[in-house]
């Protein structure tokens, strides 16, 4: 095959040693690279039972197999980890360059295991491999860091970091790509775990791809559907948030102040009659640029800044609309400025703002409850809509400040186990991981995709909001986003077609415009290898499934396959979806239609027959079920 390197970078941080190691063929074949690759690692890597701030929890580095060709939007580059906000399997996926100078550096993989003495930063330079001392980083914001090491280093250096919040073990704190974030999971506190600040990395080689004849008009081919599609076009101008106000009015299903409405009604009373959280808003007045992902020629990261007034000086790469609503919406604040503001404290933190968002919207509506008091919010009149206590808050969660701040540093899972009082009863996670921004109550086939995910709840893992919100997409159409029927295979699908974008390292944005067959050419153009989407589909699954044997081993099973007590008991109070919600008999219902479906067993264990079918006869004998 093609477009690899064939070799993976092992670095033991406790024994200060550098290995290049060899990948197999069959690796290749069987789980393409990226996602696939790095998922492959982490089964084989990390025990069961491990502690996810053992040293020899390891952290896993992996480009997409396209990422660095030319391909357009191939971009993506995946973390794997055991999540020590889930203890279970830990992804998150990046537009990070830092992807793209790994391969050319001549690697397919990083592996880093152990724990440094000291905190240090790794150094790769095609085959110059050093482990170099960070503590005058040690402290430093994300920014800061990744510009003293291009100082140090190079320009051409590609970085990702860590910031305080990963430093202090923060359970919600992210890894940062230069301002491209790996946020979910805790990724950033594994590497604050083994001393590791950041790695940076320069590569100067060349990879052999198959074709490059081909592989040119595959990049002109993918550039013209790009080029002439509408989501360039609301991409560019409008960002992820482009379908805020559609979300809020026409489906109802967008949750504000802890998920106790799904309409941000009141946002949209203002004197103009739209709502300040609306990128048709606010967009043209702070854009300042745009921030695209390696490779991406339609790019919906920007830069947008606050040039006066209260906020003047904040400046950050957004806000996404995962964070209209986690430091926007569910905290009941419809301030753009308040919400670039929060956006900006966690990033520069290092902090996942989707989990901390929603953290600290479970406080607010605790605080309105009489559950916390002021001396729990360490004196903040801790009320939805408080913008002013909002940022001071947020302040204390990413610096695991006061009593507020150690009470929701690492969640709102563990949150509420320690406050009690019922809390539990106002969560919204799965697995322990913070749910997106889509009224799971108001999209069956959505909940049902977030209860299953193998890294908690999670939008991208199906990507089941697409069908849900529009009634169909690919192959599949006539998708009714309020009835349980046909979920299993819907998810299903949708889990087994996401897995293969990140394996090829696609952006997921893309999907609508290539689905797998558009793909076909550029894999065949790279690597040589002729695939059908059957086949791609089956590598999809492959990966997907050692993921779910991956939680199995950690002994998780049916019973962590749920959804939050909310989502099962309180019904949509506004909007055009209200009255819906998920009862308990129906999930029950949709799990068993999505494991049979799989062919995995009634308490959702992949069954020996389905994994020999896969080819993954070691596991089938290790942990398969036998019916």
């Amino acid at each position: 095959m093609k477009g690899i390197t064939g070799k993976m970078l092992w670095i033991d941080l406790s024994k200060n040693e550098v290995e290049k190691r060899e990948i197999s063929e069959e690796i290749y074949e069987k789980y393409l690279g990226g996602l696939g690759i790095a998922t492959r690692i982490l089964y084989d890597t990390a025990k069961a039972g491990i502690d996810p701030f053992s040293p020899d929890n390891p952290l896993i580095v992996a480009p997409g197999l396209l990422v660095g060709s030319g391909l357009p939007t191939a971009s993506k580059t995946a973390v794997t980890f055991k999540s020590p906000e889930t203890n279970a399997f830990g992804r998150s996926i990046s537009g990070a360059y830092l992807g793209v100078a790994l391969k050319k550096a001549g690697y397919d993989a990083l592996v880093v295991v152990g724990k440094s003495e000291k905190p240090v930063y790794l150094m790769i330079e095609d085959d110059n491999v050093e482990i170099k001392d960070a503590s005058h980083l040690w402290g430093k914001d994300v920014i800061e860091a990744q510009k003293i090491i291009k100082e140090e280093l190079g320009k051409d250096f590609r970085t990702g970091v860590i910031g305080p919040a990963g430093e202090k073990l923060l359970k919600i704190s992210d890894i940062d790509f230069e301002e491209r974030q790996s946020a979910r999971g805790g990724g950033g506190a594994v590497m604050g775990s083994k001393m590791l600040k950041a790695i940076a990395v320069k590569g100067t080689k060349n990879v052999e791809y198959a074709d490059r004849n081909a592989l040119t008009e595959e990049i002109k081919k993918w550039n013209s559907i790009i080029n002439s599609s509408e989501a360039k076009k609301l991409d560019m101008a409008y960002g992820s948030g482009e379908f805020y106000t559609w979300m809020n009015k026409e489906r109802g299903v967008f949750p504000v102040k802890n998920w106790t409405e799904s309409f941000f009604e009141e946002s949209f009373n203002s004197p103009d009659g739209v709502s300040h959280l609306d990128p048709y808003y606010w967009a043209p007045k702070y854009t300042k640029g745009y921030h695209p992902c390696p490779n991406c020629t339609k790019p919906c990261g920007r830069y947008v800044k606050i040039e006066e007034g209260k906020y003047a000086g904040t400046e950050v790469d957004g806000v996404e609309y995962e964070l209209l609503y986690s430091l926007g919406g569910d905290l009941g604040i419809d301030n753009i400025e308040v919400s670039m503001k929060l956006n900006e404290i966690c990033d520069k933190a290092g902090v996942d703002g989707i989990s901390a968002g929603v953290t600290l919207a479970w406080a607010m509506e605790a605080y309105e409850k009489g559950l916390l008091t002021k001396d729990d919010t360490d004196g903040l009149d801790l009320r939805f809509g408080n913008e002013e206590v909002a940022i001071e808050a947020m302040k204390k969660i990413v610096n695991r400040e006061g009593k507020l701040g150690e009470l929701l540093a690492d969640g709102e899972k563990i949150a509420a186990q320690k406050l009690g009082k019922g809390s539990d009863k106002f969560t919204t996670e799965v697995k322990g991981l913070e749910m997106p921004a889509y009224d799971i109550r108001g999209l069956k086939g959505m909940a049902l995709a977030e209860a299953v995910s193998v890294r908690g709840a999670c939008h991208l893992t199906g990507g089941i909001y697409a069908p849900e919100l529009t009634g169909s997409f690919w192959k599949m159409s006539d998708i009714d986003r309020f009835s349980t029927e046909w979920k299993g295979y819907e998810v299903k699908t949708g889990e087994d077609f996401m897995t293969v974008y990140d394996t090829l390292g696609m952006c997921k944005f893309s999907r609508g415009l290539f689905f797998i067959e558009g793909l076909l050419g550029g894999v065949k153009a790279v690597t040589g290898e002729e695939f059908d989407v059957d086949e791609m589909m089956a590598i999809g699954e492959r990966v997907y499934n050692l993921q779910r044997l991956f939680n199995v081993r950690e002994g998780l099973t049916r019973k962590d396959d749920y959804l939050p007590y909310r989502i099962t008991h309180d019904p949509i109070s506004n909007g055009v979806s209200k009255g819906s919600y998920v009862k308990e008999e129906e999930l029950q219902d949709m799990l068993d239609q999505y494991y049979m479906v799989r062919g995995w067993s009634k308490e959702g264990i992949p069954t020996k027959m389905q994994l020999f079918k896969l080819g993954l006869e070691k596991e089938a004998e290790e942990l398969g079920a036998n019916i």
